[in-house]
C-alpha cells in the first residue's frame, strides 16, 4: 500500500476556505441583517428608494473617475505591495500553513482597521441627522476596504475589469437567502473562468455602467431602513450604528472572494494539489 500523500499547505488553505464560506453562506440564508429594521417600511417614503440608487451610483461614478487616488492617501499602497511581495517569497521558501495564512492575515488586519473609521463616520453623521450626506463616504469607505484586501493578495484595482468585479462582489455581499446562494454560486464560476483565462478579463463582460447601477440597488435595497434612520436626528445614530455592520459585512466577503480567487490560481498550477 502506498503511503498516504501529505496535503500542501494550499489545500489546506482551501479546504479552511470553504469551510469559512459554508459559514457566510449559513448565515446569509438566515435573512435580512435586522428583521426590526424591515418593519420600518411603512414610515419610509416611497421615493427614498430612488434617491439612494441614484445616490449610491454617483457615489461610486465620481470615486471610480476622481477619488481612487483621494482614497490611496489613506493608506501606503506601495507598502500593501511590498508585503504581498515579501508574502510570495516567503510562502516559495518556507512552503508551510503559517506562510500561507500571511495573506489572509494581510487582508484581515486591512478590514479591521477600517471598521473603526467607519464606525465613527457612521455614528456621527447619524448624530447630526444624516442619512443620504453619508453616502459617498460610506461607499469610499467599502472600496477602501475592498481596495486594501485586493492589495494583500496582490491584485491592483485600476483596470476596468477589476473596479467591475469589486463592484460585483459589493452587490452580492448585500443579498440574502436563495438570491445570495444563487448569486455567490455565479461569482464562484466567475472566478473559476477568470482564473482559467490566466487571471484576466478578457471572456469577461465587461460593462462598468451597468455593474454600478446594480450594485447602487442591491445597497439601497439592503439599507434602505437604516438610511431612513440615520436621516433623522434624534434617532440618527441607530442607523448609523449599521454603517460598520456593513462595512464588516462587504469585507469579510471580500476576503472570501479574493482568497478563492488566489487560491484557486495557487491549486490550478498544482494538479496533484486538490
Amino acid at each position: 500500500m502506498s503511503p498516504m500523500r501529505r496535503k500542501s499547505p494550499w489545500t489546506k488553505d482551501w479546504n479552511e476556505l470553504e469551510k469559512k464560506e459554508a459559514k457566510f453562506i449559513a448565515k446569509r440564508q438566515q435573512g435580512p441583517t435586522s428583521a426590526l429594521i424591515n418593519k420600518l417600511d411603512r414610515f419610509v417614503p416611497k421615493k427614498l428608494s430612488s434617491t439612494l440608487d441614484a445616490a449610491f451610483s454617483k457615489g461610486f461614478a465620481l470615486i471610480f473617475e476622481k477619488g481612487t487616488g483621494v482614497i490611496e492617501k489613506t493608506y501606503n499602497k506601495e507598502k500593501r505591495q511590498a508585503d504581498f511581495q515579501i508574502n510570495t517569497y516567503a510562502s516559495e521558501v518556507k512552503g508551510d500553513r503559517k506562510s500561507v495564512r500571511n495573506f489572509t492575515k494581510q487582508a484581515k488586519s486591512a478590514k479591521t482597521a477600517n471598521l473603526l473609521v467607519s464606525s465613527v463616520e457612521g455614528i456621527g453623521l447619524g448624530l447630526v441627522g444624516a442619512g443620504i450626506p453619508d453616502i459617498p463616504l460610506f461607499v469610499a469607505m467599502v472600496l477602501k476596504s475592498v481596495y486594501e484586501i485586493a492589495l494583500s493578495y496582490g491584485y491592483d484595482y485600476e483596470s476596468d475589469g477589476e473596479k467591475v468585479f469589486i463592484l460585483k462582489i459589493i452587490e452580492v455581499a448585500m443579498y440574502d437567502e436563495d438570491e445570495f446562494v444563487e448569486q455567490n454560486d455565479y461569482l464562484n464560476d466567475l472566478i473559476d473562468s477568470i482564473v482559467e483565462d490566466g487571471d484576466n478579463f478578457d471572456e469577461y463582460e465587461v460593462n462598468q455602467e451597468a455593474q454600478i447601477k446594480l450594485t447602487a440597488s442591491a445597497l439601497s435595497k439592503e439599507m434602505i431602513y437604516t438610511k431612513f434612520l440615520q436621516g433623522q436626528f434624534v434617532i440618527g445614530i441607530a442607523g448609523g450604528i449599521f454603517d460598520p455592520i456593513y462595512v464588516n459585512r462587504i469585507s469579510n466577503y471580500a476576503v472570501l472572494k479574493y482568497r478563492r480567487r488566489f487560491l484557486k490560481s495557487k491549486v490550478s498550477s498544482r494538479p496533484s494539489s486538490l
